[in-house]
C-alpha cells in the first residue's frame, strides 16, 4: 500500500479551523487557520473554512494542492455525532490519499494523552467531553448550544444576557455590568431582540470576556454566572471519573478563566495535557498514513490494537 508523503491534521471548532501540515516523519512544515469547522453550519461552509486553513498551511510550506492526493488527513470537527457524519463530510470534500473525519473531542483526547487512556473536557465556544477507557472512546455531553454547552463561553454570554434583561425588568439589581451587556447587544428593546434572534453561539461567546472582567471586579451578577459555570464543569469532571477516566484535563479557551473557580477537590484531579487537539489530529493522520491501514469497501480505517 502506498505510504502518504504528507500528513495533515485539522482541528475544526466552533470559532475557527486550524490545520497542521507535516512530512511523513512528523516534522511540521506549515500551519493555517480558517473560519468555523462545525459541520452543523453545513458541509459547504465547513469545507470552505477547512480548505482555507489547509491552503494557508500548504502556502507556508511552499506546496500546492496537487500534493493532497499524496496526503493523509485526519479531521476533528465539531458537530460530528452520528456514525455517518464523518464519511458524509469526506465525500463532500477534496480527494486525499487517505482521510478520516472524527469529532473534535476525539482528536483533543488523543492529543492530550498521546493516544492513551484518559479524558478531556473542552470548554471553548461550546463544551463537550471525550473519554478513552480501556482503549474505547466515549463522547460525552456536548449536546449543542440550544440545550447544553454548560460552562462554555457561549453559555456565559447567554447567561449574561439573561441577567441583563432581568435587571432591566427589575427582577435583580442593575449594575454597570448588566447595563454594559444591554448596550453591547443594542440597548433598545427592538435592537436587543434582533441581536438575540440572529446571534450564533460564537456571538454569545463574544460576551464571555465581559463576564470574566466583571467577575474580577466582583460584580455580583458576573460572579454568579462564573460560579454556575464552575459548578457545571465540576459535575462533568466528576462524571468522567465515574465512568473510569484515569486522568482528566480541562482544555479550551475558557479553562484558564473558570479553573480557579473550581473546588480544590476537583482541581486536584486535573492533569496538564501532553499535547493539543492538532497533535491528536496529526497522531491519527500518521496512523492512517502507515502501512497498517486497511482499505475496506472504499473506506479507510485505522487498525487498532
Amino acid at each position: 500500500m502506498t505510504r502518504a508523503d504528507y500528513v495533515i491534521g485539522v482541528d475544526g471548532g466552533g470559532t475557527h479551523a486550524r490545520a497542521r501540515l507535516c512530512d511523513g516523519h512528523g516534522a511540521v512544515l506549515g500551519e493555517g487557520q480558517g473560519g468555523p469547522g462545525n459541520i452543523r453550519l453545513g458541509q459547504a461552509v465547513a469545507w470552505a473554512n477547512v480548505n482555507a486553513a489547509i491552503d494557508e498551511a500548504l502556502g507556508a510550506a511552499g506546496l500546492s494542492r496537487d500534493v493532497l492526493r499524496r496526503t493523509s488527513i485526519a479531521l476533528g470537527l465539531a458537530g460530528i455525532v452520528e456514525e455517518d457524519d464523518g464519511p458524509a463530510m469526506l465525500a463532500a470534500g477534496p480527494d486525499f490519499l487517505r482521510a478520516v473525519a472524527v469529532s473534535d473531542g476525539e482528536i483533543a483526547c488523543l492529543g492530550a494523552w498521546g493516544g492513551g487512556d484518559g479524558a478531556i473536557l473542552i470548554t471553548g465556544t461550546g463544551s463537550a467531553a471525550y473519554a478513552i477507557v480501556n482503549g474505547i472512546g466515549r463522547p460525552m455531553f456536548g449536546w449543542g448550544f440550544q440545550v447544553d454547552d454548560k460552562g462554555s463561553a457561549a453559555a456565559l454570554g447567554r447567561a449574561a444576557i439573561k441577567w441583563a434583561l432581568e435587571a432591566r425588568d427589575g427582577l435583580i439589581d442593575d449594575t454597570d455590568f448588566t447595563r454594559a451587556v444591554r448596550d453591547r447587544i443594542g440597548g433598545r428593546p427592538s435592537a436587543m431582540v434582533g441581536w438575540i434572534t440572529a446571534a450564533r453561539p460564537r456571538d454569545f461567546g463574544g460576551l464571555a470576556p465581559m463576564v470574566i472582567e466583571a467577575a474580577r471586579a466582583e460584580d455580583a451578577a458576573a460572579c454568579a454566572i462564573i460560579a454556575r459555570a464552575a459548578h457545571d464543569i465540576a459535575r462533568m469532571i466528576d462524571r468522567l471519573v465515574e465512568v473510569g477516566a484515569v486522568r482528566v484535563c480541562l482544555m479550551g479557551g475558557m479553562a484558564a478563566h473558570i479553573g480557579p473557580w473550581l473546588p480544590a477537590s476537583v482541581r486536584s484531579r486535573l492533569e496538564a495535557p501532553q499535547g493539543d487537539a492538532l497533535a491528536g489530529a496529526i497522531l491519527l493522520s500518521r496512523r492512517l498514513a502507515a502501512p497498517n491501514v486497511q482499505d475496506a469497501d472504499g473506506e479507510y480505517h485505522v487498525a487498532r490494537g
